[in-house]
């Protein structure tokens, strides 16, 4: 999955949030009834208090959606216990509530902060899996063999207590040093097959860099953080469920699927084309998946293949059905049917995917107000995707043009990505941006020039010196 992080406290954002028109403030009556929600705390049906969890996050996160508890069985293998924020507890069908996160349809991240899908009394709060509280949940449990092969599934609604609450950088750290614990501390091997398995049916996983610009003196200057690789191990543990999601709804005939298609072959062919010029080794025979798992993302030519790969994944989208699944149910990056059941305080789809599959785990029909709603999620989760990815490219064009504004009539050394139009990846500053003029030749070495950096139309231009 791609996801281009920025991190830039000093520009204001305002204006790319009233372009969007991005909510506020929630309507009254929606958080109103957050509140009660929040005071009055659903009782699950079993308690699983006894399971040690832990949540792995960004360190300032507090919707914490995931817990995991990870565990040798003891004739061979791995259970993962992954619990799962429980928002259909919470959120009453209908209910103002209910209707405010349809029309808002996922959280909207922005460096200066994110528009939430939830109010906070309950995304931040009552919900969210913070340590040492109990909390409601959906509880997947897992079984994988000693190669990391998916041998039985078990899901239901239960109390969990999480009992720390991990960073990236903290859990790295201790990987590095050999002091991982329980209740995290196979993560990386069971990460380490998972995606393992994955590239072997032809998987792409987008490592993208953290991209943050800070103060050089009189300008500003980008630095390209990579991801953790501990980052990639907790993303496959909900892979791993989302896999197995998508399994019940298709053996059940009925539910909600993340979907892409394969890769185009133009788009691997203009990747392969660009690889040259970024310096990255593409062996013949080698799906695109393996190279890219072997690139520094921190690495700006590296970063910039990352960013021509997102081309990839394009058309990803919502197939609702009910009967025989889709022919076209599979996603393209995951390669393998997929679901997203583990993000529902952030994304509206995960709530109704997960109540399918718990009925159809237990037996029951699929409620009513969730059997009505699937038709409808594609086209509320398409147009919000729309808005998040408006979100994201914007706020991605604002900090490269204030980072290169005051620079125009510079000379730059680049690579070629694509014609018509003609886009070029710079080697310093790591960014990507037009580039006007003939002759432009995918994964060939140019030197362009600064023509336009327009901070007031996010709008950066070059010509071929």
């Amino acid at each position: 999955m791609a996801l281009r992080r920025v991190r830039a406290p000093h520009i204001d954002f305002g204006v790319l949030r009233r372009e969007l028109k991005l909510p506020e403030e929630y309507p009254a009556e929606a958080a109103e009834e957050a509140e009660r929600s929040a005071a009055d705390p659903p009782v699950p049906p079993v308690d699983r208090t006894d399971l040690q969890f832990a949540t792995i996050d960004p360190a300032t996160s507090l919707d914490l959606d995931q817990a995991m508890c990870l565990q040798r069985r003891s004739g061979g293998g791995y259970r993962v216990h992954y619990a799962i924020a429980d928002v259909a507890a919470w959120v009453h069908p209908g209910g103002p509530l209910d209707a405010e996160t349809w029309r808002r349809g996922q959280t909207v991240y922005l460096p200066d902060g994110k528009v939430p899908l939830h109010p906070k009394v309950l995304s931040e709060d009552a919900a969210s899996l913070l340590p040492d509280r109990p909390r409601p949940a959906v509880l997947w449990t897992i079984d994988l063999d000693a190669d990391g092969a998916t041998v039985a599934v078990h899901v239901e609604r239960a109390l969990v207590r999480s009992r720390a609450k991990l960073d990236y950088e903290r859990v790295q750290s201790d990987v590095d040093a050999g002091r991982l614990a329980e209740p995290v501390a196979l993560l990386p091997e069971i990460g380490k097959l998972l995606i393992e398995r994955g590239l072997a049916r032809g998987a792409i996983n987008l490592p993208m860099p953290d991209q943050e610009i800070e103060r050089d003196g009189d300008g500003w200057r980008l630095r390209l953080r990579a991801p953790l690789a501990v980052e990639e191990y907790n993303a496959q543990i909900s892979l791993l469920t989302g896999v197995s999601a998508a399994k019940i709804m298709i053996d059940g005939r009925v539910g909600l699927l993340r979907t892409m298609p394969a890769p185009r072959a133009e788009a691997v062919e203009k990747l392969r084309a660009a690889a040259p010029a970024l310096g990255v080794l593409w062996p013949a025979g080698v799906q695109a998946g393996a190279v890219i798992a072997t690139l520094d993302p921190a690495d700006p030519r590296a970063a910039a293949f990352l960013d021509q790969a997102a081309e990839l994944m394009r058309g990803a989208g919502y197939r609702a059905f009910e009967g025989q699944a889709p022919a076209d149910a599979g996603h393209g990056a995951v390669a393998a049917p997929y679901a997203h059941v583990t993000a529902p305080l952030r994304r509206l789809a995960d709530r109704y995917a997960t109540e399918v599959c718990l009925a159809l785990y237990g037996g029951a029909e699929v409620p009513d107000w969730v059997r009505q709603a699937l038709p409808k999620l594609p086209e509320v989760m398409s147009s919000t995707d729309r808005v998040a990815g408006a979100a994201e490219r914007g706020a991605v064009d604002l900090v490269e043009v204030v980072l290169l504004a005051g620079r125009v009539g510079e000379v730059f050394e680049a690579a070629v990505l694509d014609t018509a139009p003609g886009v070029v990846a710079l080697d310093e500053p790591p960014v990507r941006a037009r580039c006007e003029g003939d002759g432009l030749v995918p994964g060939t070495r140019v030197r362009v020039r600064l023509i336009e950096a327009d901070p007031s139309r996010r709008k950066v231009v070059f010509g071929l010196a």
